[in-house]
């Protein structure tokens, strides 16, 4: 036990070093002023009085949450399908499936974003198609659409995965004393199916909403400069305006907003578990 203890020393360390220390210095600067120096060790709470003092920050926040929400529901109703068809088919086919849909996150997101630009710009693919039936060419790029479409097709992935793994550690026995009960297609799904991969979906949720509200990347790209989220004022902050204290600050609001995200749906998620 000894030894063991003392293997795991090293990694201790390294996560103080990268994950603990960061984070110290995030909440040492949201609660300082900048000084003469890095910053001052006069505590304040002026950075989070600017950030609830201004509705333009406000309305940026408001909006990340709408697009993470979007992004979130689109993955759901986009995801579950394919989820359960892969649950259903064989074990060589489900590999198979599986592999076909995590191959593209094995491609940098910066690749995978830069190819939606070619396809949603005004002489892109999907303009010119429009534009061999009349119709078009139809302004795609730097638009909220196009913001979505990108996380959508980023994060869909994370939600077919889990919701899959659920499916799979299904009895098919219910399904068969449904049947047996008289219960069709439509009700055995609404009655067994969709209860027993709430689990799935909720971690779908979670893994889609949380990176979505907080992206910078794909709104920078797909948006153009023009359509805002909190990670792009984020990274402004930090890269540009070189006001750290402000831009940690507004990363404690998001951390926070995030950690009763995950509480809510972890509370969900338990209570799904004791009715069933």
């Amino acid at each position: 036990m000894k030894q063991f203890r003392r293997m795991t020393y090293p990694y201790i360390v390294w996560a103080l070093i990268l994950i603990v220390a960061p984070m110290l210095l995030i909440v040492l600067y949201a609660f300082t002023t900048k000084g003469n120096d890095v910053v001052t060790t006069r505590f304040t709470l002026h950075n989070f009085a600017r950030f609830f003092s201004d509705s333009l920050f406000l309305k940026v926040l408001l909006r990340s949450l709408k697009v993470a929400a979007i992004t979130t529901i689109a993955c759901l109703l986009l995801g579950y399908y394919p989820a359960y068809y892969i649950a259903k088919c064989s074990e060589t086919f489900k590999m198979r499936w599986v592999l076909i849909i995590t191959f593209p996150t094995w491609i940098n997101m910066l690749v995978r974003t830069y190819a939606w630009i070619g396809i949603l710009q005004d002489d892109g693919i999907i303009n010119t198609v429009l534009g061999w039936i009349g119709i078009g060419p139809i302004q795609m790029m730097y638009t909220e659409f196009a913001v979505i479409v990108g996380m959508v097709y980023n994060f869909i992935p994370f939600m077919i995965l889990q919701i899959y793994t659920s499916l799979t550690k299904m009895d098919g026995s219910l399904l068969e004393a449904a049947n047996d009960l008289g219960a069709n297609k439509f009700q055995s799904f609404l009655r067994v199916t969709l209860p027993l991969s709430l689990p799935g979906i909720i971690s779908g949720i979670t893994l889609v909403f949380l990176p979505a509200v907080s992206s910078f990347c794909i709104p920078s790209m797909l948006g153009g400069g023009q359509y805002m989220l909190v990670g792009n004022v984020i990274e402004n902050y930090f890269l540009h305006s070189g006001d750290w204290n402000f831009g940690s600050a507004i990363s404690m609001i998001m951390a926070i907003i995030i950690i009763v995200s995950m509480y809510i749906t972890k509370k969900v998620d338990v209570t799904e578990k004791k009715e069933a």
